[in-house]
């Protein structure tokens, strides 16, 4: 029998947990079937000892997974199921370092401040690492993201609580009127692959190559634009005031992880403005200590642990005086002091925006309660789109989960599309001057004026991913029926580009009988918002950065989270990639279960995922024992969530292990209730009795382990055989799963 690879990711917190638990079931129900679950670990703790193996040992050392996955990727027999994972800021990837070194791997630490050739080269190897990694390596295709039909149809069942919206709020969003991405953005498509080289030239002519070369396709687009710091200061400190003036809470969201080296700097500026007055009477010791402020106010505070004590509280009590002259801040953990403005990676735009809405246009406050805030998203590329949905919020009042429709996404991701490909491309201006983009041929095709400090990116988007984006817009509204809206602001100057492919494209296909538009996103906003409230469905159609933003904001909305969607990324090669949902409350569930041995995570995510590889397997290869598992793991979710045995929320309840038992069961029951394969009747007739008939026993063994302390051996880096222990504590349950294999 050919046998086909399904390679599922080995990645960070509660899905790396629960998959101690999952997979064993999984790799059982599949064995003997022609298909073969791999794993491949991609973590952040792998990828750091990846870049390493010069400073490990022989039985340390872990392969380049995340550059094999990539390759294959790219080849029509890949199938990979794509757990959330860590992107990892500063804060996060020194602290997986640190871990790292306690348990014995001789890794160098990371320099924030390289003093020489020899520590920009570590700093170099270390950045590979932080931000977003991964995503734009596996994403060789562009998404298809929707709720599945059982996902949604028992949110109605059981709507989640949304907050009701005061006839009064003062809730607002707060962008930038110029000086921002979106002002300064310019952009060409290229008719003839060629190369291109980022420079900067001084006012005195001098010119400095930022980048040497970086190649273009055929018909791609390129971008530049700046970021002017001293028009994003200004912001700041305009927004400050104005939420003191007006009792608001004030808020920053911005995306410190994703876009890990335009957006921490942006988040520095914000806390730079809000502490000023700490940061110009201190400044000759906080220049002194490297103190980093796109590490927020906690690298402050971590840094000022090496002063003499009396400094130290000078400082520290400088810091709190600073409170009462500003407005209240946004709360990461009241009980603790933590700001919205202490660690960049707190509060990420895509899932404190979306929590903003659910909470009528509230945050938590230090005082444990919930206030209107004043969310700051500086650039207007995207800020307009949520600024949009507060004011339906605030007119309308909020969605009601029980009959609202859906805003499935369509979006363009594949290699390294728009903002998130353009890592490479971030720079900072050294003095004035300007950054261009000159082509093979000497001709500059965008330049930027920028001051000492701007920040300039350069974005791409391949024409290929964009055709295929075009063709897959058109393919789920035929499916369908809903409208599909491609979210394009003809005033944007990327998005003009956008437009006229999409306008040329979709030439290509039949859309007789579809409804297909281009709106402005706040025009697509206004639309999606009034049909949803109809019960109604619309496709949004976007590009990478909305992509990442809707597939949260709508989930989050419409079903209380986004880890229970079903996101389907069609491979250009052929193959296929599929992501399990959003893992923003990873930690804190990591952090319950190392507590009191309860772990919340829902891997509703994971099991739909893993229907659809199956199907794809099926389909693909035509193999009739992957159709038959994928047709009774969708009877089996079904059961599943009509039984309702997701993760409840405490101690003595349902647990993510508990809720794997219960798929296991209901797998098993539903094959062997099915006639189309003999085999796996027979042999799941077994299983589904035993899984059964020791229900009782194995619930008791499953929440008995709950309770206590969980020792995991690490955190970012874990040790396998005290997880695994603990992710699987029924005996009984362990013993009918491996009795499979």
């Amino acid at each position: 029998m050919t046998t086909q690879k399904i390679i599922w990711t080995e990645i960070d917190e509660a899905p790396a947990l629960a998959t101690y638990s999952l997979l064993p079931v999984i790799q059982a129900f599949t064995h003997g079937t022609g298909i073969e679950v791999e794993t491949s670990d991609i973590s952040l703790a792998g990828r750091i000892l990846a870049n390493f193996p010069d400073n490990l040992t022989a039985d340390q050392k872990i392969p380049d997974n995340l550059g094999a996955l990539g390759e294959l990727a790219q080849k029509p027999e890949a199938n990979i199921i794509k757990l959330p994972n860590i992107s990892a800021s500063i804060p996060q990837l020194i602290a997986a370092i640190k871990e790292l070194q306690s348990q014995g791997f001789k890794l160098p630490d990371y320099p924030e401040q390289p003093k020489d050739e020899a520590e920009k080269a570590i700093q170099a190897r270390y950045a590979k690492v932080l931000g977003s990694a991964v995503n734009p390596v596996l994403r060789e295709g562009n998404s298809d993201r929707r709720a599945p039909l059982s996902v949604k149809n028992f949110a109605k069942q059981h709507p989640h609580k949304m907050g009701a919206w005061a006839p009064d709020s003062k809730a607002r969003v707060a962008h930038m009127s110029g000086g921002d991405f979106y002002g300064s953005e310019t952009s060409t498509t290229v008719a003839k692959a060629t190369t291109v080289r980022i420079e900067f030239v001084g006012e005195d002519g001098g010119v400095k190559v930022l980048k040497e070369k970086t190649a273009l396709t055929d018909g791609e687009v390129i971008d530049s634009s700046v970021m002017n710091v001293k028009a994003l200061q200004a912001f700041y400190a305009e927004q400050i005031e104005a939420a003191k003036k007006d009792g608001l809470l004030l808020s920053l969201h911005l995306k410190a992880t994703m876009m890990k080296i335009s957006d921490p700097v942006m988040f520095g500026h914000a806390v730079s403005v809000f502490y000023k007055a700490v940061f110009e009477k201190h400044a000759a010791v906080i220049k002194e200590l490297g103190v980093n402020t796109a590490n927020g106010l906690g690298d402050l505070y971590a840094k000022i642990q090496t002063l003499p004590e009396a400094k130290r509280a000078e400082i520290e009590a400088d810091i709190m005086a600073v409170y009462p002259t500003r407005p209240a801040l946004a709360m990461v953990d009241s009980d603790k002091g933590i700001t919205n403005l202490h660690v960049p990676n707190d509060i990420i735009v895509d899932a404190s925006m979306p929590v903003v809405v659910r909470d009528s246009g509230k945050m938590w406050g230090a005082d444990g309660k919930l206030h209107d805030t004043l969310a700051m998203i500086p650039d207007r590329c995207y800020a307009t789109m949520y600024k949009a949905i507060i004011e339906d919020c605030q007119q309308h009042g909020a969605f009601n989960p029980a009959t609202i429709g859906s805003v499935p996404n369509v979006g363009l991701m594949a290699q390294k599309a728009e903002e998130y490909g353009s890592h490479d491309k971030t720079f900072f201006a050294p003095a004035a001057g300007v950054i261009r983009i000159v082509d093979a041929a000497g001709a500059t095709l965008l330049s930027q004026k920028v001051e000492a400090g701007d920040i300039f990116r350069a974005c791409q988007a391949k024409d290929a991913p964009i055709q295929d984006w075009v063709k897959l817009a058109v393919s789920r509204a035929r499916i369908t029926g809903a409208p599909a809206i491609f979210w394009l602001d003809k005033n944007r100057a990327h998005d003009a580009q956008i437009i006229a492919k999409v306008e040329t494209y979709l030439k290509n296909h039949d859309t007789t009988g579809l409804d297909i538009r281009i709106l402005h996103p706040v025009d697509a906003m206004k639309l999606s918002c009034e049909r949803i409230r109809k019960g109604l469905d619309t496709i949004s159609v976007t590009g990478n950065v909305l992509r990442d933003y809707l597939t949260d904001l709508f989930p989050i909305i419409e079903l209380g989270t986004s880890a229970k969607m079903l996101s389907v990324v069609p491979l250009l090669g052929g193959g296929g990639l599929f992501e399990t949902g959003a893992g923003g409350s990873a930690p804190k569930h990591v952090q319950q279960f190392q507590k009191e041995g309860y772990l919340r995570w829902d891997s509703l995510g994971e099991f739909s995922a893993f229907a659809a590889s199956l199907e794809h397997v099926a389909n693909a290869f035509k193999n009739a024992k992957a159709a038959v598992l994928a047709e009774t793991l969708d009877q089996a979710i079904a059961k599943f969530l009509d039984n309702d045995k997701s993760p409840a929320r405490k101690v003595g309840q349902i647990d993510n292990r508990g809720s794997h038992f219960y798929l296991a069961l209901y797998w098993a029951q539903a094959l062997a209730a099915q006639t189309k394969d003999a085999e796996l009747q027979a042999r799941f007739a077994k299983v589904a009795h035993a899984l059964g008939d020791n229900e009782a026993k194995i619930n008791g063994e499953l929440i008995g382990a709950q309770g206590s302390p969980v020792d995991m051996g690490g955190y970012y880096h874990p040790d396998k055989v005290k997880t695994g222990k603990a992710m699987r504590p029924s005996a009984t349950f362990n013993a009918i799963i491996d009795g499979l294999k």
